[in-house]
């Protein structure tokens, strides 16, 4: 079986040159954010570019790729023109951006309910995604599992359940595991992964996790910091990365690195990882 995996590369510079920068440094996937990841305008599309990108990639044994959403949508906050903004934004990502290059993946944080409440919350996050989400979307929306901090929904797979249960066209939907976010929130991958994927498949259901964010923890266990850290630098430990993508239900997924590097720290993570994959 084939390892994927990438880490985050810049698009600033167009879908072809983040394909050969994962090449360079061994990825065969990489994430990138539709736009700058605190806000603002998105870069014209190139079809060139892209047309460019789709021959390498398909020469080059590119995989599944992970498109992110800016971190500043918030998809349940409070005041209307907020919702709205992210609204405006994951159309145009889903519908445009990632309609270019389909079949791929598209990963945003769930939102901050801000005080309205975890139903709240769910609800206005569900409702946005039956608003954008069409039978005709290419691209497979994945929603975060997070820390918990503050007033953060999805630190809880029943509040990831609950959100899925509530979108009609839930076939579109998946989950990317951050494991940096799960064992801040409290799930204890350290000491016992099986039961953690066991609890995953009762609330959620193994097949609708699609991605794993790859990342070590500067904080201990159940802290709700959601501080990332490189592979083997923090509380998780090189051991039990080596057992998740070695793990007979999650070694298929693509691997995707947000620890704190440059592109060289990233090319040494990925070789470490290919140099703990059983293949």
């Amino acid at each position: 079986m084939m390892f994927t995996i990438g880490c985050h590369l810049s698009a600033s510079k167009g879908f072809l040159a983040m394909g050969k920068q994962a090449t360079e440094i061994g990825a065969n996937t990489f994430q990138f954010f539709t736009r700058n990841p605190r806000g603002g305008a998105a870069k014209a599309l190139d079809d060139a570019d892209i047309a460019a990108y789709l021959s390498y990639a398909a020469e080059n044994g590119i995989h599944t790729i992970l498109a992110h959403a800016p971190y500043t949508l918030n998809a349940c906050a409070k005041d209307p023109k907020i919702r709205e903004f992210a609204k405006m934004v994951m159309t145009d990502d889903l519908h445009v951006r990632m309609a270019a290059v389909p079949g791929n993946l598209y990963n945003f944080h769930p939102g901050s309910h801000v005080g309205q409440g975890m139903d709240v919350g769910i609800d206005l996050i569900a409702d946005l995604l039956n608003e954008i989400i069409t039978p005709e979307l290419t691209t497979t929306v994945l929603l975060e599992t997070m820390a918990g901090k503050g007033s953060e929904v999805g630190g809880k797979f029943e509040e990831i359940r609950a959100i899925m249960d509530k979108v009609t066209l839930s076939d579109k939907l998946g989950v990317c595991l951050d494991t940096c976010h799960v064992y801040d929130a409290g799930y204890d991958i350290v000491g016992n992964l099986d039961g953690v994927l066991e609890e995953f498949d009762r609330v959620i259901g193994l097949e609708r996790l699609k991605a794993i964010h790859i990342n070590d923890s500067k904080n201990p266990f159940e802290s709700h910091k959601d501080r990332h850290e490189v592979i083997g630098g923090g509380s998780i430990g090189t051991d039990v990365f080596s057992r998740i993508i070695n793990h007979p239900k999650l070694r298929h997924l693509p691997f995707f690195l947000e620890t704190p590097n440059e592109i060289p720290g990233y090319a040494e993570e990925i070789a470490l990882l290919k140099g703990l994959y059983e293949g």
